[in-house]
């Protein structure tokens, strides 16, 4: 199921995740789902934060580490000086048997606060969502706890993401998942999501993802239909703050569509200060309808 096709800003790329976000993803396949949990990871450790992984009960801590480390061994020390866990829910909640939202919050909270105590920069946690099947849990329980976590997030360096398999879960409680996520992540590494505002009156376009060389056509693409269909307003507003990379190709591609876009008086580009400097590099500056707009990160 993908996220939601909406303008808003819960869709962003697993890298922009900071502390204080709870996120949902979904997935349909066993190898797509190692993707977000060793970027997560990867990025805990370098920020100096303390990560748990819950995968999803009946896969063996072994399978977890191996997939987070290819193809090197990149989390070996972290393993050593505790600082990447493999646990359960089980662990969790212990020595509980039974699974109650308050008792589980409660734990995250203490290792929020105890990772803060041994010297981290915050506690990241990855949670496969298939642990309510193994421990015999309603919905109700889990719809619980999924919408009434927000003392977990909130002024906290707690990160929080909720993996849901697409094959264990029907579609109406995906979707109310999802919603009750304030974040919402993309499925893949390396994919763009072009995601038109329809309530938006400057039909801003918002590219999502990664703006590589393998993504150069799609992006191309999106900005020629966004330009098509803000014609008759004669401005575009084009958002790249939930771009985790902007390719050189794809800069001048999106300078060239704003020079040619001879149907409008403005084209305005919302974007991160690296990629703000890219731009101006490549003759942003000298583009008479362009506007070059930085927003700086929230981080």
């Amino acid at each position: 199921m993908p996220a939601r096709d909406t303008g808003d800003s819960s869709l962003i790329p697993v890298q922009q995740l900071r502390p204080g976000d709870h996120a949902f993803v979904s997935y349909g396949d066993d190898e797509v789902r190692w993707e977000a949990v060793a970027a997560f990871v990867r990025l805990g450790l370098a920020r100096g934060e303390k990560v748990l992984v819950l995968p999803c009960p009946g896969v063996p801590a072994d399978e977890v580490l191996a997939r987070i480390d290819f193809p090197s061994h990149s989390t070996v020390s972290a393993r050593e000086r505790d600082q990447l866990v493999v646990s359960s829910m089980r662990e969790v909640i212990r020595p509980d048997a039974e699974f109650t939202a308050a008792r589980q919050m409660a734990r995250l909270s203490r290792e929020t606060d105890r990772a803060a105590a041994e010297g981290y920069a915050g506690l990241r946690a990855f949670i496969d969502m298939g642990w309510v099947a193994a421990l015999g849990i309603g919905i109700e329980a889990m719809t619980a706890r999924e919408t009434s976590a927000h003392a977990l997030f909130a002024g906290r360096p707690y990160t929080e993401i909720c993996a849901y398999d697409r094959r264990r879960f029907d579609r109406a409680v995906l979707t109310a998942m999802e919603r009750a996520h304030p974040r919402t992540l993309l499925e893949r590494l390396g994919s763009l999501r072009p995601v038109r505002d329809p309530d938006d009156p400057d039909g801003a376009l918002h590219l999502i993802g990664e703006a590589d060389t393998a993504n150069r056509a799609a992006f191309t693409t999106a900005l020629q239909i966004a330009l098509a269909h803000t014609a008759p307003a004669r401005r575009l507003t084009v958002d790249l703050t939930r771009l985790h990379f902007l390719s050189v190709g794809c800069a001048v591609s999106l300078l060239t569509l704003a020079r040619r876009a001879a149907g409008h008086d403005r084209v305005e580009v919302r974007c991160a200060p690296e990629h703000h400097r890219l731009l101006r590099r490549l003759g942003g500056g000298t583009v008479p309808l362009l506007v070059l707009t930085e927003v700086g990160r929230p981080w």
